[in-house]
């Protein structure tokens, strides 16, 4: 929904390295998915107990969201897409790794909160992506079956977790490239944006 990955990306590399974290920016992007306290973990393994990693954990989040809100704006195009299908009955569903805090910043920063039938986030979940609860979640809770959902993502362990939860995926170029995504047999498509021709076809 938004590009917000590189502000993720530089909070935890900014927290981390200041830990003694030897590890690059690009090194840091590979490593940003899951659970907050599963990405200190596997940079700084066995350093930190669980109400330290949450305190880092909350730290990063503050900043996180210092650092977008200025920014914050949607994907081109995904204004005008999710008004169309909402306007066509079509539900929607947030699967994100995000904790719940960051979902409500920027459903309620974009104003869309109206637009969405149900979220989960990082908060409801016991496994984060590339595990499949996320989406096998939000697919239990619009009533609907996997095979008839469409997952938007922009990363590789995302479109994972679709896959293991046996759903096709549109995969948005905002982060990644294309090559990144080989193997993964869901993909039905790559768009840079929501103005692509190609997400008509959906309707």
């Amino acid at each position: 929904m938004v590009d917000d990955m590189q502000y993720h990306i530089t909070a935890w590399h900014n927290i981390l390295t200041g830990l003694g974290a030897n590890i690059t920016l690009q090194q840091m992007k590979a490593q940003c998915y899951g659970k907050n306290d599963e990405v200190i973990e596997r940079t700084l393994p066995g350093k930190y107990s669980a109400a330290e990693k949450q305190q880092m954990g909350n730290a990063k989040e503050q900043q996180y969201r210092k650092e977008f809100e200025p920014d914050l704006k949607f994907i081109n195009g995904l204004d005008l897409f999710i008004e169309k299908a909402y306007s066509q009955g079509i539900k929607i569903a947030i699967g994100s790794a995000a904790i719940l805090p960051n979902v409500d910043f920027v459903l309620d920063g974009l104003h869309i909160r109206k637009y969405v039938d149900v979220i989960v986030s990082a908060d409801h979940v016991m496994l984060s992506k590339p595990h499949p609860e996320t989406f096998i979640k939000c697919a239990e809770q619009l009533r609907l079956s996997p095979e008839d959902c469409v997952v938007f993502e922009d990363s590789p362990k995302g479109v994972e977790a679709a896959l293991q939860a046996g759903m096709d995926c549109m995969v948005i170029t905002t982060m990644h490239t294309q090559d990144e995504f080989s193997g993964l047999s869901n993909v039905v498509g790559f768009i840079k944006d929501y103005e692509d021709e190609m997400l008509q076809q959906l309707f």
